[in-house]
């Protein structure tokens, strides 16, 4: 157990490790536990009016862990009981408070900027997924009896991601929040948000991306017709279902040449679920004879199938996910948009549940492909309301990285009700900002 005690402001040293009783609001540092790293850093704290803060002697630096520093208040700091004054000094009244710090003030002000820019930013990626997925429900609607309306609303939808994408320049891949969108519509906006990603990732071209989105937009529109039953590959799937299932890539290619759409994106359908060992469907096609979109769109396919509950693939976590296609399916995929989507996602991609080096819980809320390490977190803190919990950028706090990845059943009760896994992963994209550097260089 790591134990803490007081002790008086004034025998604080660099490598100590601290505890502040304090709000994210009351205080400059990005967390409220850290390892003291300056002198800095003391003389910040000192400018709190901080009297005394709470020492973790066993995550502090070696060399200060034998230090003899009696807590405050211990029978060392007390004057001998017939010492002059001893009585008075037992009475004395508790010190004044000291006056608001305009420096603390402002870094309060500062980080509920910060906050409502992260819940305007968040706002805007759930109703963005919001409108794409209602959006696709329509196109569905009219696909059959008018499939040039579908495919202009197809279109259109997918110009604008790839303006938005190529426009803005870096993204970042951004975890939503639960419940956003149209349930029948997830995971065809999913693997078009994430196809996007890749394709851009791997240098394609505007036209190349706006053939890319449409197919990955609606590669599974053929199981419309199908019962729910098939809708999904099961495990131990009789050979009649199985082919009834896999007819669907047949349909949705149909339906795509009845709207009138181009080769390129024929292809890439019709390639959703083949793989560069000949281990996919519906062709046994290998590496040689499928298209770039092709790979991709099978790679993003099989990911947010893996990470999908009730897709007879398991409702992994995204780590888990990301795990499983390299440890075991990394022969199926070709090496250089596996390469370049592991990179994309991080090793931890957004919807990860982990725990810090500092022993805290987080959930991964959004991943830059530059800094795959050190993704952006929520943080499990229990003296910060859920709805006001702050993104920390792990770039900003170098010493504070993460241990290891969790289950949700692995988090105790509390931060599992703050965290809020996501039953269902959903993802848009967001214009990448440079981390800012934190002033006390926690």
């Amino acid at each position: 157990m790591n134990s803490s005690i007081l002790i008086d402001i004034s025998q604080l040293r660099i490598g100590m490790y601290i505890q502040l009783d304090l709000g994210w609001m009351h205080h400059p540092f990005p967390v409220s536990s850290f390892r003291v790293a300056s002198a800095e850093q003391i003389a910040t704290l000192r400018e709190l009016g901080l009297t005394e803060v709470r020492y973790v002697p066993k995550k502090s630096d070696p060399d200060l862990r034998e230090l003899a520093l009696p807590p405050v208040g211990s029978p060392e700091d007390a004057p001998p009981a017939d010492a002059p004054g001893a009585a008075r000094e037992a009475t004395a009244p508790a010190p004044l408070a000291v006056p608001p710090d305009p420096a603390v003030d402002e870094a309060a002000a500062r980080r509920r900027r910060l906050l409502e820019a992260q819940n305007r930013a968040l706002a805007l990626c759930n109703q963005r997924f919001g409108e794409a997925t209602r959006r696709y429900v329509a196109l569905e609607k009219v696909v059959v009896d008018h499939p040039e309306r579908a495919r202009t609303e197809g279109e259109v939808l997918v110009a604008g991601c790839v303006s938005d994408l190529l426009n803005n320049g870096d993204s970042v891949i951004r975890l939503l929040s639960e419940g956003v969108g149209e349930p029948g519509a997830l995971h065809p906006v999913n693997v078009l948000v994430v196809s996007l990603l890749l394709g851009k990732a791997l240098g394609m071209k505007a036209e190349d991306l706006q053939d890319l989105g449409v197919a990955a937009l609606i590669h599974d529109l053929g199981k419309m017709r199908l019962p729910d039953a098939f809708k999904n590959v099961q495990a131990h799937m009789p050979a009649p279902d199985r082919a009834r299932y896999e007819g669907h890539v047949r349909e949705s290619v149909a339906l795509a040449g009845r709207m009138g759409l181009g080769k390129p994106v024929l292809l890439a359908i019709a390639q959703h679920h083949e793989m560069v060992d000949g281990s996919g469907f519906p062709m046994r096609l290998t590496a040689a004879d499928l298209s770039r979109p092709g790979q991709v769109l099978a790679l993003v396919n099989h990911y947010d199938r893996l990470c999908s509950p009730g897709s007879g693939m398991g409702g992994l976590t995204p780590h888990e996910a990301l795990s499983v296609i390299f440890a075991q399916h990394k022969a199926r995929f070709d090496a250089v948009v596996l390469g370049a989507f592991i990179r994309m996602m991080g090793v931890y991609p957004p919807g990860s549940i982990v725990q810090l080096v500092n022993d805290r819980y987080a959930i991964v809320a959004s991943v830059n492909s530059s800094r795959p390490l050190r993704p952006k977190v929520i943080v499990h803190d229990p003296r910060v309301p859920k709805d006001e919990a702050p993104i920390l950028d792990l770039e900003t706090v170098p010493e504070l990285g993460i241990r290891r990845s969790l289950k949700p059943a692995q988090l105790p009760r509390e931060a599992l009700d703050y965290l809020s896994p996501r039953k269902r992963i959903c993802y848009f994209f967001e214009r990448a900002v440079a981390p800012v550097p934190d002033e006390g260089g926690a």
